[in-house]
């Protein structure tokens, strides 16, 4: 995986379970470019965030022993990481 500042953010394509017992989304894997998949061990914990009529889905996940943040946008429909 490569060294990534965690100040930024990078659009990524994720593989999501919807409708999943009680939690409505939980994502799986996700891949960043020219990167293959990466599994995501746990999900630590879910929130929604507005802003600017535009609601954000906030997936903080464990990918092996790296803590990472994964954000949905409602409007444009995009996945990035933090």
């Amino acid at each position: 995986m490569k060294n990534f500042n965690k100040n930024q953010t990078e659009q990524v394509e994720v593989m999501a379970l919807f409708g999943y017992e009680m939690t409505p989304c939980q994502p799986l894997t996700f891949r960043r470019r020219g990167e293959s998949e990466t599994e995501i061990t746990d999900l630590l914990r879910t929130q929604i965030r507005f802003a600017g009529g535009v609601a954000f889905h906030i997936f903080d996940v464990l990918v092996g022993r790296e803590k990472m943040t994964l954000e949905f946008n409602s409007r444009d429909l995009s996945w990035s990481i933090k």
